[in-house]
């Protein structure tokens, strides 16, 4: 399985295998569907990667296969 996640809005909105993943208003990131484990993974590595990192100004399209 892959999971595809392309940036909508850096640093607040985010779609994941098609599924919308937006920062709520206590700054949390949230989603109305649930998410697989093998999506969550994705994407918290692709947290760690690349929304907290400083040096990337434009955030891009990520693939992950597992």
């Amino acid at each position: 399985m892959s999971v595809e996640i392309i940036p909508i809005t850096d640093h607040e909105q985010y779609e994941v295998n098609g599924h919308l993943v937006y920062k709520d208003h206590l700054n949390n990131w949230s989603c109305k569907q649930d998410l697989s484990n093998k999506e969550l993974q994705a994407f918290k590595k692709y947290e760690e990667v690349v929304i907290k990192n400083p040096r990337i100004k434009k955030h891009f399209k990520s693939t992950y296969k597992s």
